[in-house]
């Protein structure tokens, strides 16, 4: 192991697969002590145990992010059981695509609650002890859907473009406290979601295959690729990078479309 983050204790949410179980890993390796919290008991378990088994300090608990209660519960076992939080990472989200009339009312509330409302619990959760202490570094996982909007993929877009700006505001509303808020915005990125997301084609392959011809490195995006940039906030090496957004998209984004 390394020692980028040694000393910190970071609470990540949605860890057990994909995403966050990469950052939760390449924290671990930065040496991190690192809270699994996941909605999935399952899965939550056993990225902690195969993370212990590599010699991290780890522990974990089923984490609801819709709701404030079961935020609050998972966050003081995280203070028990590793300590101060020095690190947040609000990566629990989900994909709602829907027509905008066709969709129902639950379909709307689920979206908000969990994509950006989860973020809002986590950060209300640790802000409070990060306060006191005078540090604290918060990480929200949006989307490219924050500020690029995709036809289909109604009301997903909605919410990430509120994480952003609930970034910035944050960033803003306590810099000089000592806490930075930053957000990354990724792209294609190659998890159970989109494979999953890709299943609902005729042809999944082929759905695949479109995706990775969107990118200019004619790829997608990598877990570890999202992981490692979460390293770097939150480590001692970006101290003054704050309300700010990191695009991993292989340069989707900025690509010229006629």
């Amino acid at each position: 192991m390394s020692g980028r983050l040694s000393g910190k204790v970071a609470f990540v949410t949605g860890a057990g697969r994909g995403i966050g179980a990469a950052i939760a890993s390449a924290f671990v390796a930065e040496s991190s002590s690192v809270f699994i919290a996941e909605l999935d008991p399952m899965t939550g378990a056993e990225t902690s145990a195969n993370l212990a088994a590599r010699g991290g300090r780890t522990a974990h608990g089923v984490c609801d992010v819709s709701n404030r209660s079961s935020v609050e519960a998972a966050v003081l076992a995280a203070q028990q059981a590793l300590g101060p939080i020095d690190v947040l990472v609000n990566n629990a989200g989900v994909n709602v695509f829907r027509d905008p009339l066709a969709m129902s009312d639950e379909d709307w509330r689920r979206c908000l609650a969990i994509d950006l409302e989860g973020v809002l619990h986590g950060t209300r959760a640790v802000l409070p002890d990060m306060l006191a202490r005078g540090t604290g570094s918060i990480i929200n996982i949006a989307s490219v859907h924050g500020f690029s909007i995709i036809p289909g993929c109604f009301p997903y877009p909605v919410a990430k473009h509120a994480v952003l700006g609930l970034t910035r505001s944050l960033g803003i509303e306590y810099a000089s406290r000592g806490i930075r808020v930053n957000a990354i915005a990724p792209g294609y990125i190659d998890t159970q979601i989109c494979r999953d997301y890709w299943a609902t084609f005729p042809d999944p392959a082929v759905e695949r295959r479109r995706a990775e011809e969107l990118h200019p490195p004619r790829r997608l995006g990598r877990p570890e690729e999202v992981a490692m940039t979460a390293v770097f906030l939150a480590s001692d090496e970006a101290p003054f990078i704050n309300a700010s957004v990191i695009t991993i998209d292989g340069g989707r984004s900025v690509l010229y479309h006629e």
